[in-house]
């Protein structure tokens, strides 16, 4: 394949892979969508966040498994799959009612979560091998297409809650059968590349301090082994424990400084979009500047983020909250597309798809010190300990960045 049929190709696989990402991406809108099951159920805030700690679970237990998938049986069976899961795991929580509080875990946690961790991880890995000259930007459009779901389908959802004609439950049925349908049309379009195709050649990257290092294929098991993995994995466990933490409470965060109600389900968008953008932004400096400066200047932002929100908390002041939820977007935003990034110029393309959905899974122990900073909320009753906490992890994350080098 010439390199003019690669770049036709590669864009509509760009352009389908973002698509499927956006409507994938709902999943991060919990924030809202968990609102009637706290308003018409009356289920309690503790037992909400443990079903966000099993969504990002299983979220990455999904992607771990749907590289397995891929590689066994191909890119469309494992899409399917995924299809199927997450159209039966949000039909079946629509159909739940007060007394079903365990099948919530079941159907959004598990099945949904599950199956959009299998699309994230195949979209991803897919799109993204047809772009070795291109890694950040390609990473960075399929996650702002991930990061921007809840703006874009947040609000509609909010109103379709509310409408006489559909109301929560109907909406949960009408976003499964959706997304169902876009994975479906995703697995019979995406594919991998095939032998003998040709890329464009990597442009030469001016970096300042450019690093150096033994480039090729890590096998899992080896980069297991690998103490600058856990550098980073750790690394990235702290920065993206506080993005985790805001999306979770990011609503009622809103509502503790002075938001009405529709300002903060709004804001809860913003904190989407500012995400989309900070993925984007990641991959374009990424690519531009390479992955210790990226890392470090996104580790700096949270730093800052989880900062301005705390001094927002004390004061009780709205424009200042925004600034922090509109900051700590940006950084959260830099994490996946990082963590892609990163994996493929540190451990190679070959093993990519296993070797990203392991670094993931720093999303399952993000996810808990989340579930820890709604404790912490929940007991003290205020957000300042929270963010405390969270400011307190950022700033340990950057000591390990500076430390991360070579594999």
């Amino acid at each position: 394949m010439n390199t003019v049929n690669t770049l036709k190709k590669r864009a509509l696989y760009l352009i389908v892979g973002v698509f499927a990402m956006l409507f994938s991406g709902v999943l991060y809108a919990w924030s809202i969508l968990k609102i009637p099951f706290k308003e018409v159920y009356g289920w309690s805030d503790s037992s909400l966040a443990l079903n966000f700690t099993l969504t990002m679970c299983f979220f990455c237990l999904g992607a771990f498994f749907g590289s397995i998938i891929s590689k066994k049986l191909g890119v469309k069976v494992a899409l399917i799959t995924s299809a199927v899961l997450v159209g039966v795991g949000f039909c079946v929580t629509g159909v739940l009612n007060e007394n079903l509080l365990y099948l919530l875990y079941l159907s959004y946690g598990v099945l949904a979560a599950g199956g959009i961790g299998i699309s994230y991880n195949v979209v991803v890995s897919t799109v993204c091998s047809w772009f070795p000259d291109k890694k950040g930007f390609c990473s960075g459009c399929l996650m702002m297409g991930f990061g921007i779901s809840t703006l874009l389908l947040g609000n509609l959802i909010s109103l379709l809650f509310e409408s006489k004609n559909f109301g929560f439950g109907k909406t949960y049925i009408l976003l499964g059968v959706v997304i169902a349908l876009v994975l479906t049309a995703s697995a019979f379009i995406l594919k991998t590349p095939e032998k003998g195709t040709v890329f464009p050649t990597p442009k030469e990257k001016k970096v300042s301090k450019k690093e150096s290092f033994e480039v090729r294929d890590y096998k899992t098991s080896e980069m297991l082994k690998s103490f600058t993995f856990w550098r980073a994995f750790i690394c990235m466990v702290f920065i993206t424990a506080v993005g985790n933490s805001v999306i979770s409470f990011a609503r009622d965060l809103m509502l503790s400084v002075g938001a009405v109600e529709t300002l903060a389900t709004s804001l809860v968008g913003v904190l989407a979009v500012c995400n989309g953008l900070g993925r984007v932004l990641t991959g374009a400096v990424y690519d531009s500047l390479g992955r210790k400066l990226t890392m470090i200047s996104a580790n700096i932002i949270t730093i800052i983020a989880a900062g301005v929100t705390l001094v927002a908390v004390i004061i009780g002041s709205l424009p200042v909250c925004i600034l922090g939820l509109c900051l700590t977007g940006i950084s959260y935003g830099s994490c996946p597309t990082v963590t892609s990034a990163f994996s493929a110029s540190f451990y190679g393309q070959k093993y990519f798809a296993m070797n990203y959905s392991v670094l993931n899974f720093n999303l399952i122990f993000a996810s808990f010190i989340a579930n820890f900073s709604n404790s912490l909320l929940i007991s003290g009753n205020s957000f300042v300990l929270p963010f405390i906490m969270l400011l307190s992890l950022a700033v340990v994350a950057l000591g390990l960045n500076f430390s991360i080098k070579k594999p």
